[in-house]
């Protein structure tokens, strides 16, 4: 029996620990390669880490509310396959690819080094300044000195980015307050909720998943100015071409035709062909990204939001961009996705359509540079041409909504992405429009 290390795996760009939140085993446990062993959660998702061979749990180094670093040792399990030749490929894999994340966060933080290299790191008082603080307070202009007049909720009295930006936005409000003291509020916090409460309303505290869409909603406004263009698709041929196809395709694959990877397949051609929409944004920096990387924002079963990521759709046919769609969906109601299923994307699709909505007004998932709304396909009556003249006829038409950041793409791009994508569903047969 070889004992072998449990390691925390590479967690998603940027992401270099987690919290231990429950572990699913206890020491002495038997557990089969793939059996979920301890859930785990992060700023972006919360995940499990499978077994990654059959044996017993030895022990368990990580207990439950502990912050562990990417690999860094979880636990220890006893197994007969530690010395096979597959689970040492297994493991040099997993291995390899932490040293990857590892000299990818590495390479994302030389430039917050660098701005941070006029602070210490620490205060005169002690209190440990970690490089992504001390690059905001250098943004900020904050010296070392003011620093150290804030409360670190830290280990050991550490200021943690929640510390420096609670300190930012009090330093803000008492400045704004100042400036314009009549108005100024001085009820306390119990006094505002009590005013803003009518006898028989709930409250409802938001959980963390909720706090963090919330988050990332406000700094994406706050980033990007939004600029929102509308277009409506004919789409009666891909309607007909769809319902003739469906039930054959779910012979032969095995799988459901819906709209959602057709979104998708379009997205990604009218992507490949205007590659400056698939972009983002680094300060004065535009980077062109070289993979397509399409979210689907999904809807939870608990009412939050989560964007599992297909990565390379451009380099996928219809059969599988639909397995992928179908499997990333079914899992992600399940709290079954993998770290680096929901990061990477460089572009992202939200279909209103799903609740009947016409259209909508989609925010930017930041850092990407533009979103895609699909609503409903409705029957109209609309004009069309005909030989012998204009005429109405019953035709399937949706609206496509595509919500841009201005700093960096124009009208004028935003609406020729926007119209090609149109022109491919209006002519799509799940072949190269």
């Amino acid at each position: 029996m070889a004992k072998m290390n449990i390691l925390l795996p590479a967690m998603g760009e940027g992401v270099i620990e987690a919290t231990v939140s429950k572990w699913l085993v206890s020491e002495g446990s038997e557990v089969n390669e793939d059996d979920p062993l301890v859930e785990v959660a992060t700023d972006k998702v919360d995940s499990e880490v499978p077994s990654p061979a059959e044996g017993k749990i030895v022990s368990i180094a990580a207990r439950e509310g502990t912050v562990v670093r990417v690999g860094e040792v979880l636990a220890v399990i006893e197994s007969n396959a530690g010395n096979t030749p597959g689970n040492d490929i297994k493991v040099d894999k997993e291995v390899e690819r932490i040293r990857e994340t590892i000299t990818e966060i590495r390479n994302e933080k030389k430039k917050v080094e660098e701005v941070s290299r006029s602070l210490k790191s620490r205060t005169p008082s002690g209190k440990f300044i970690s490089p992504l603080v001390r690059s905001i307070a250098a943004n900020e202009g904050i010296g070392y000195a003011e620093l150290d007049t804030v409360t670190g909720t830290g280990m050991d009295g550490r200021i943690t980015r929640d510390d420096i930006l609670r300190y930012l936005n009090a330093t803000k409000k008492a400045r704004a307050e100042s400036e314009f003291p009549e108005k100024k509020d001085t009820r306390t916090t119990a006094e505002k909720s009590t005013s803003l409460q009518s006898p028989g309303d709930e409250i409802i505290e938001m959980d963390r998943v909720r706090k963090l869409i919330a988050e990332h909603m406000v700094l994406s406004k706050k980033t990007s100015p939004h600029v929102t263009s509308f277009i409506d698709a004919d789409v009666t041929k891909l309607v007909i071409w769809r319902n003739s196809v469906k039930d054959r395709f779910v012979a032969a694959e095995g799988q459901k035709l819906t709209l959602t990877p057709i979104f998708v397949d379009a997205a990604a051609r009218a992507l490949y062909e205007f590659p400056m929409i698939n972009i983002s944004v680094d300060g004065n920096n535009i980077i062109k990204r070289k993979n397509i990387n399409i979210g689907m924002a999904t809807a939870l079963p608990d009412g939050n939001l989560i964007v599992p990521v297909i990565k390379n759709a451009n380099e996928k046919n219809l059969t599988g961009l639909a397995k992928n769609v179908n499997d990333l969906a079914e899992r992600a109601r399940k709290n079954k996705l993998k770290p680096d299923e929901i990061t990477g994307g460089t572009f992202t699709i939200t279909n209103f359509g799903s609740y009947n909505n016409l259209a909508g007004t989609p925010i930017i998932n930041q850092p990407q540079a533009a979103i895609l709304g699909t609503g409903a396909v409705r029957k109209v009556p609309a004009v069309v041409e005909t030989p012998e003249g204009d005429a109405i006829a019953i035709r399937h038409i949706m609206i496509l909504s595509l919500s841009y950041d201005h700093r960096v793409i124009d009208g004028a791009l935003a609406g020729r992405f926007l119209n090609r994508v149109k022109e491919i569903l209006e002519n799509y047969s799940g072949e190269t429009a």
